[in-house]
């Protein structure tokens, strides 16, 4: 999967290749869906959700150009994966998931494999970021949206970034924004197809 699925398209992150080695993304997938867990494709999870291909992790993280000590929030914890593979990169990993039975499987899960002491999994809606935990130098969100939530702003430190799939259920292009001044600098990075976010309450500015 490293050699065929990411460097072979230019994820050259020594670190975040390691980590997608390391990491068995099987383990967070149901048994019966063991023989899809390496395919460049996402996969579904339930409840609506899918395990995103690994091309697109990879990029996504590669995208914010981590630092071991760097202060990051995950919005959608999904899974588990993604989380697994940020903190084989990261010191500790922030996370939200708004659906318990999900956060509760995917902690489940990372704790089996090690990974439970250096995460800190909130059941929240993920729009709202973790304000408590806040500001964050980096921020990766798993679900599209029509626009970045503000709340996800206010709690971006100051030259952190935001990697966010934005657009409609059909359309979608990824965006790194980095916070210059208290303001968004927006890059369109490729097109994407994740599902929404479920933001309630925080749609309210």
């Amino acid at each position: 999967m490293v050699q065929t699925q990411l460097i072979s398209r230019d994820i050259i992150d020594k670190e975040v290749l390691r980590a997608m080695g390391k990491v068995p993304r099987h383990s967070f997938l149901p048994v019966e869906l063991w023989d899809r867990a390496y395919d460049d494709a996402p996969v579904p999870i339930g409840e609506g959700q899918t395990i995103s291909q690994p091309y697109i992790v990879a990029y996504m993280i590669q995208a914010l150009s981590l630092k071991r000590e760097d202060k990051i929030l995950e919005v959608g914890t999904g899974s588990g994966y993604q989380t697994a593979v940020l903190a084989e990169i990261l010191e500790k990993i922030y996370t939200t998931e708004i659906r318990p039975e999900l956060a509760r499987k995917a902690m489940t899960r990372l704790n089996e494999l090690g990974y439970g002491d250096k995460v800190k999994i909130r059941i929240a809606n993920g729009g709202l970021g973790n304000e408590d935990e806040a500001p964050f130098n980096g921020i990766i969100v798993t679900a599209a949206t029509f626009d970045i939530p503000r709340q996800l702003v206010e709690q971006l430190a100051e030259e952190g970034k935001i990697i966010i799939p934005v657009g409609s259920a059909e359309q979608q292009i990824l965006i790194r924004a980095t916070k210059i001044k208290g303001k968004l600098i927006e890059e369109k990075l490729l097109s994407c197809i994740f599902v929404p976010l479920v933001r309630k309450e925080c749609d309210k500015n």
